[in-house]
């Protein structure tokens, strides 16, 4: 269940999209790709099983641990991640949220899950998931706790219970109308006009679920004004990489969207809050919030290969390649995602095994794209890597592909533009033939990012705190949005504040 990352879409059997919102749906659109189920950045392997950090309540039992939902989520969601010191300090808080719910009695558990993307879960029996991107843009422990408060109201609530009864439903209206009643299109209407109703429900459960969690983190002492805080940093931080990404408003309503659009939960939440008091009530606890997360990991997992810009650096499997000028690149465990031209343009860059004996000509033949006939198959000599590059037309879309074999295992890159015009198609060429071996000083450059805490001096602002960050874009932005500040003057000195740094 996607509850808090308004910028992304919860997906079974894989990480959940990081480039959020309408690129994804360009992307979506662009690559209706008939890819292999296996198709992955890395060559296949097992995540590691998460651990469980339970709460002072008496925990479940029967093998909720291996549960298939929860394995299917901690894999999509890159697995645990392991920090001891992070995962007592969130034990704590969700004791006191647990002993200030409804069910005080009910076990609740809290798993931290290796994803960059902000993002939080619950599973209908009790168990928390936050990625290290949500704590990373968290500021305090008011924050931290209104988001697992959140949680525990849609677990209270039943809401995946309701939305699941719900969607049973509008299935049978359909069934009903197609095919015992033979009237496919007032089916269809049905299906529509229900479809309609669980997006407005959906998005009704998420108000139900901020209203009842403030009232949980206020009754635990903690500030009733962390929730809107945090969700204002939550639209900020969308609107940035939506900005990034030049792909429109991030918090344009959608008449199909499953949740409120960003400004209409704040200002919710901010009346919620002032039934508690004026703001300066309760317990924040930054200074010990910023203190546990400080050097927590940020931005892609080096292993699974790390995005510069428009470059992306692989030092495990020992390649690097440059995604043509203005792309965005977002990496996923299955593939690498990027975005050009507003949405405009798209890549996408896989692996998948390859028998020694099948060309890559063959295999660009094989059709990678689904009811896309490929053309203009040609190998492209003179790269680090035995290369090979076609041509697919769709109805709407024209595709470049790129085949490019590393031992046994071929790299797939596929660019998707509206018009395929001499000039895109040169760019994207070019972007296939820079698939290179990794060089030393990329090697070099390709460290793990993490957030640092470092205390403000005399004279620093926003802009010379930024200047000692590693993001290569918009580092005043980043530097504002993970601080929850909306300005760019003087800073306090003697404050801690978040940079990111290797």
């Amino acid at each position: 269940m996607r509850v808090w990352a308004g910028e992304t879409e919860m997906r079974r059997g894989r990480r959940g999209a990081r480039l959020r919102a309408r690129a994804l749906a360009a992307i979506a659109a662009a690559l209706a790709l008939a890819l292999a189920a296996c198709a992955t950045i890395d060559p296949p392997s097992h995540p590691t099983a998460a651990t469980l950090v339970p709460t002072a309540a008496p925990q479940t039992t029967g093998g909720a641990e291996t549960s298939p939902e929860r394995k299917r989520l901690v894999e999509a969601f890159g697995g645990e991640y392991s920090a001891p010191a992070v995962e007592r300090y969130l034990n704590e808080i969700l004791t006191r949220l647990a002993q200030a719910s409804d069910t005080p009695s009910e076990p609740y558990r809290v798993t931290i899950l290796d994803s960059p993307v902000v993002n939080a879960f619950a599973l209908p029996n009790g168990e928390i998931f936050i990625t290290r991107g949500l704590l990373t843009l968290a500021n305090d422990s008011s924050e931290v706790a209104a988001v697992m408060a959140h949680e525990i109201a849609h677990v209270t609530a039943r809401h995946a219970a309701q939305r699941a009864e719900l969607e049973k439903t509008a299935q049978l209206f359909t069934r009903v109308s197609d095919q015992v009643l033979d009237r496919p299109q007032e089916g269809e209407a049905v299906q529509a006009r229900m479809q309609l109703s669980i997006a407005r429900f959906s998005r009704q459960q998420e108000f139900e679920a901020d209203q009842i969690g403030i009232g949980v983190i206020a009754k635990a002492g903690f500030d009733p004004y962390a929730a809107s805080r945090f969700l204002t940093s939550l639209g900020r931080w969308s609107a940035l990489r939506t900005a990034m990404i030049g792909a429109g408003s991030a918090d344009k309503p959608d008449m199909m969207a499953t949740h409120p659009s960003t400004p209409e939960r704040v200002a919710q939440a901010v009346v919620e809050a002032r039934k508690f008091g004026v703001p300066g009530v309760g317990e924040t606890g930054r200074d010990g919030y910023l203190a546990v997360v400080d050097g927590i990991a940020y931005g892609d997992n080096p292993a699974e290969g790390l995005v510069r810009g428009a470059r992306f650096l692989h030092p495990k499997l020992g390649f690097a390649f440059q995604a043509p000028d203005g792309f965005a690149l977002e990496n996923q465990s299955a593939a690498l995602i990027g975005v050009g031209e507003g949405g405009a343009q798209a890549l996408r860059l896989d692996s998948i095994a390859l028998s020694p004996s099948t060309s890559l000509e063959d295999e660009l033949a094989s059709g990678w794209i689904d009811g896309v006939k490929t053309s203009s198959i040609e190998a492209l000599p003179g790269g680090d890597y035995p290369m090979a590059i076609a041509v697919a037309q769709g109805d709407q879309w024209s595709f470049r592909l790129g085949a490019v074999r590393v031992g046994d295992r071929v790299f797939r890159l596929i660019f998707a533009a509206h018009s395929l015009t001499p000039a895109v198609d040169a760019r994207f060429r070019a972007s296939i033939r820079s698939f290179h071996r990794l060089r030393p000083d990329e090697a070099a450059e390709a460290q793990a990012l993490r957030l640092r805490v470092i205390e403000a001096q005399s004279g620093d602002t926003a802009e010379s705190m930024a200047q000692r960050m590693s993001p290569e874009e918009r580092a005043v932005g980043q530097f504002l949005v993970l601080n929850g500040l909306d300005h760019e003057g003087p800073l306090v000195p003697g404050q801690r504040y978040k940079i990111i740094a290797p």
